[in-house]
């Protein structure tokens, strides 16, 4: 199984609409991917390591699919209008990372 991973930080924009990626953005990846996203998970940034520091980053999510080929395939074809919505709730340009999950 892999991990899709995509951080938002903190620092690199001035806004994020929480409400719109929960119940717009985020329904949306789950529906073009199909079965594909075996489920996604949503972070909201609380704080940093340090106690009343700021979060390093604003939000996250992690969707997760079978195989790095399987999700491929099925983001190819939606993947220009996944990446235009993100206009609708954020200016911050998006970190993205690749996992395989070993464990947990």
């Amino acid at each position: 199984m892999i991990k899709m991973s995509v951080y938002y930080p903190a620092d690199g924009g001035s806004k994020f609409d929480h409400d719109y990626y929960r119940t717009r953005h985020m329904p949306l990846i789950q529906e073009r991917l199909g079965d594909a996203c075996l489920r996604y998970e949503i972070d909201k940034g609380l704080a940093g390591s340090e106690p009343g520091s700021a979060p390093q980053f604003v939000a996250a999510c992690h969707v997760y699919s079978p195989s790095l080929g399987t999700f491929q395939e099925a983001f190819a074809p939606h993947g220009a209008e996944i990446v235009a919505d993100v206009a609708n709730y954020t200016d911050i340009a998006p970190i993205v990372q690749f996992s395989e999950v070993i464990g947990g």
